[in-house]
């Protein structure tokens, strides 16, 4: 026993360059998340990698431990391990909750405070990234970074990964030793060529769920499993080995400034980093000059804190995005940064540090904390979730039923299907009626058809509704993401689909309406007085192909022509004025701040001017089609030049007509469905 401790100990080395490649990619995950740019480029725009990087590094070390204890002592003591984690992880993780729920509780609004508690909750149970995917969230969207919790998901993957891991691997050392390798090798390229196939249709399953990050994981326990066995590759040659650690560390470099989001991630394309840190791990020797860099005091220290730094980091830059504190301003997201590393530091030494020490903290000590603190956490957001997020808590304007959620969503079908993003079987509603109404569009006829629909079923309508994500009824044509990755709520596919059962259903009146100026500039919207709906403006909506040879203008055209000589009456819904913020939580950051700002109560408007420039392609389009069959709407009558001149408004003293930053909320649906409901008048019925 003593000789296997001796050998044990020899091989168990700490090494201090992987707290340096720690610190590399926690800074770049830091800079990625804070949206900092200089020159109107970002830090670190593939900063996200960094993820990855840690991925490896954990799969390298868990397994290293796990297999030098089953080599040099012939066992492994779960408890141990898991007692292990339980001390690495959770009291950090509890205490960072702990200190965000009274924040949470000031400066959420009850749907977003009734998220978070939702978060919160399952980050507990190591699944925020099943509850991320679910709630479609997606990870570098507009409002991602308002989720403060959101980067648990990568917590909750390790999670997973350390609960199956273990037995799995202890498993395959008992029965299969001899074909470990192998078998590793087998699970890792399973897992990538899922993961580059699944990124193609369907990126945000791909990016949060385990069994297509697991390659990642596995790359490291490879390369612990190598070491372990083969011994790691040390050779006399000083230069071939920083070849080779240049060669890692310019990969993982190229990756953090060439690479963006707007690839499919992970991929094969993810490749590209994870080999730069293998190299790193596998080649690094004590006398490299760039082992050296890695492995001094700063690069160290940052790393033996980067748990700390990734816990708070993102939840303070939400709140800041949250209240407006940083917008546009790199200076205030440096001084973030600032805060970041303080509060990590701190978090480093009075928690992390002696809960990791069984001699400060014991197991019984460790226990009541946990318990404690997981106990009061699970109430308070029970509570929050029950009272629908305390409504007591807000000015009067948001108390109201202002709509401030997206209500369509939870449109069942009468066998209690969801409607929304449903194509084989759309909602139909009171069947028996001869006159049918469709109602056909993107989330902005979402949003006003939990009204419609009820105001359509008191006027005897049958009520159809089809909707879809992102994009005009498009016939033939597919929408795909930046990334390449085809929108399958928007395929050719489906429109194709829902032609075939318009054109089937003769006589109907068809209501049609979506974010038409979006779609054709693929361009989201600034109101060119500080609102911009996106970080990086441009085309990074993502680009639609087409199946024929006929430009988007052609096929909407086109395909509205068709509807429209197959005997339906088509209700068309013109531009819906875009805010360019989010309105609610504006009018609630305007509140907080109101002892500053007398200015608070002052309603949100946009130019009108912009609006009419924003819409004028699209009005341009809509006004060239001309038939007996077609009625139009016009809802910026409602909100532009009327209360205030040359403005669009988005309130007023008691009402949002906004649930975000443009779709409206349930009280400027009712507005809108009130100019339909008199449009439809004017359509005969069928007797």
């Amino acid at each position: 026993m003593a000789k296997n401790k001796e050998s044990l100990n020899t091989k168990i080395n700490y090494r201090p360059e992987i707290d340096g490649l720690r610190a590399i990619s926690v800074f770049a995950v830091i800079f990625y998340h804070s949206e900092a740019e200089l020159f109107d480029r970002a830090f670190f725009p593939g900063g996200f990698f960094g993820v990855d990087i840690f991925f490896v590094i954990s799969g390298y070390l868990i397994t290293s431990l796990i297999l030098k204890e089953l080599v040099f002592y012939k066992r492994f003591s779960f408890l141990n391990f898991y007692e292990r984690r339980v001390r690495r992880i959770i009291p950090a993780l509890l205490t960072v909750i702990l200190f965000f729920s009274g924040i949470a509780w000031f400066y959420l609004l009850p749907i977003d405070l009734v998220s978070y508690s939702k978060s919160i909750l399952y980050t507990l149970g190591f699944s925020s990234n099943i509850y991320f995917y679910f709630s479609e969230i997606i990870y570098n969207a507009q409002d991602s970074l308002l989720k403060p919790f959101l980067h648990t998901w990568s917590l909750s993957v390790e999670e997973q990964y350390y609960i199956f891991f273990p037995v799995c691997l202890i498993l395959l050392y008992k029965y299969f030793k001899n074909h470990l390798l192998f078998l590793l090798s087998a699970g890792l390229l399973i897992s990538l060529v899922v993961a580059d196939v699944s990124s193609k249709n369907n990126a945000s399953i791909t990016f949060y769920f385990l069994h297509t990050r697991m390659w990642e994981l596995l790359f490291g326990s490879i390369l612990a499993y190598l070491e372990i066995k083969k011994k790691r590759f040390n050779s006399n040659h000083k230069s071939f080995d920083q070849s080779y650690v240049i060669l890692g560390l310019g990969l993982i470099f190229y990756s953090f400034f060439f690479l963006n989001d707007k690839i499919l991630h992970p991929s094969l394309i993810s490749i590209i980093p994870i080999i730069g840190v293998g190299l790193i791990i596998w080649f690094a020797n004590k006398n490299n000059f760039l082992i050296q860099i890695l492995s001094s005091k700063l690069f160290v220290g940052t790393g033996l804190i980067s748990y700390s730094l990734y816990l708070w980091h993102f939840p303070i830059f939400s709140f800041a995005k949250l209240t407006g504190f940083t917008e546009g301003d790199l200076l205030k997201k440096l001084f973030l940064i600032i805060i970041t590393i303080i509060f990590s530091k701190i978090s480093y030494s009075l928690i992390e540090k002696k809960f990791r020490n069984k001699n400060i903290i014991s197991t019984k000590k460790l226990i009541y904390f946990v318990s404690a603190s997981c106990l009061l956490i699970i109430i308070f957001n029970l509570l929050i979730i029950k009272n629908d997020g305390f409504k007591s808590r807000l000015p009067e304007i948001l108390k109201s039923d202002s709509g401030i959620e997206y209500s369509w969503k939870k449109l069942k079908n009468e066998k209690g299907e969801t409607c929304w993003k449903k194509f084989d079987n759309y909602c139909s509603f009171n069947k028996s009626s001869k006159n049918t109404v469709y109602i056909l569009g993107d989330s902005h006829m979402g949003s006003i058809s939990p009204d419609l629909k009820k105001k359509l079923i008191n006027e005897n309508y049958q009520v159809n509704i089809i909707l879809f994500g992102g994009c005009w009824y498009l016939p033939g044509f597919s929408k795909y993401e930046v990334s390449g990755a085809i929108d399958e709520s928007c395929s050719a596919k489906n429109q194709n689909k829902i032609k075939d059962i318009l054109l089937k259903s003769q006589n109907s009146v068809i209501i049609i309406g979506g974010r038409l100026p979006l779609y054709l500039s693929s361009k989201y919207f600034d109101n060119q007085e500080g609102g911009v709906e996106r970080r990086i403006q441009g085309s990074d909506f993502g680009y639609f192909k087409s199946s024929n040879n006929l430009s988007l203008k052609q096929t909407i055209t086109k395909s509205i022509y068709e509807l429209l000589n197959s005997n339906h009456k088509i209700i068309l819904l013109y531009p819906i004025p875009e805010v360019g913020l989010h309105v609610p939580k504006k009018i609630h950051s305007n509140w907080i701040k109101r002892f500053f700002n007398n200015d608070y109560k002052m309603p949100i408007s946009t130019s009108y001017e912009v609006y009419k420039s924003r819409t004028s392609e699209s009005f341009k389009l809509l006004n060239s089609i001309e038939h007996t069959n077609l009625f139009r709407v016009y809802p910026h009558k409602l909100f532009c030049n009327t209360a205030l001149k040359n403005r669009c408004v988005a309130n007023n003293k008691k009402f949002i007509y906004y649930s975000d930053d443009d779709h409206p909320s349930t009280v400027g649906s009712k507005l809108i469905n009130e100019l339909i409901l008199d449009k439809l008048n004017e359509v005969p019925k069928n007797n």
